[in-house]
């Protein structure tokens, strides 16, 4: 929370919802993961608006946490942004290394369309 960088905001109810962005691109990459539909502006319109809420090197280590089986797809998304960071750190005890996690390549495809 001390990261949230929203001075609009009224009430720990409105903070709230803005975390819960992070849930809903869980589920738009599991729904992707499952039917291959990629709502890709769906996507990049929630982690925008969670870039604008939070303090960028926060915000990205909560979705490395929150997202933990699809950093693959995060990663385009991040770069896509310039969110990408060189140096991750730890996550759950392990040191993540940029270069381990692939790219989805259907992802990094529709990204350069737009």
């Amino acid at each position: 929370m001390k990261y949230y960088m929203n001075p609009h905001c009224t009430d720990l109810l409105e903070f709230r919802e803005d975390l819960r962005r992070i849930c809903y691109i869980k589920r738009l990459f599991k729904k992707y993961k499952k039917s291959g539909v990629l709502k890709e502006r769906l996507i990049l319109n929630h982690l925008m608006v969670l870039y604008n809420m939070f303090e960028s090197r926060a915000m990205t280590r909560m979705l490395f946490f929150s997202l933990t089986e699809y950093h693959h797809y995060l990663k385009p998304f991040l770069m896509f942004l310039s969110y990408w960071p060189t140096d991750i750190g730890k996550i759950d005890g392990k040191n993540v290394v940029d270069t381990n996690i692939p790219l989805d390549i259907y992802i990094v495809n529709t990204l350069r369309k737009i």
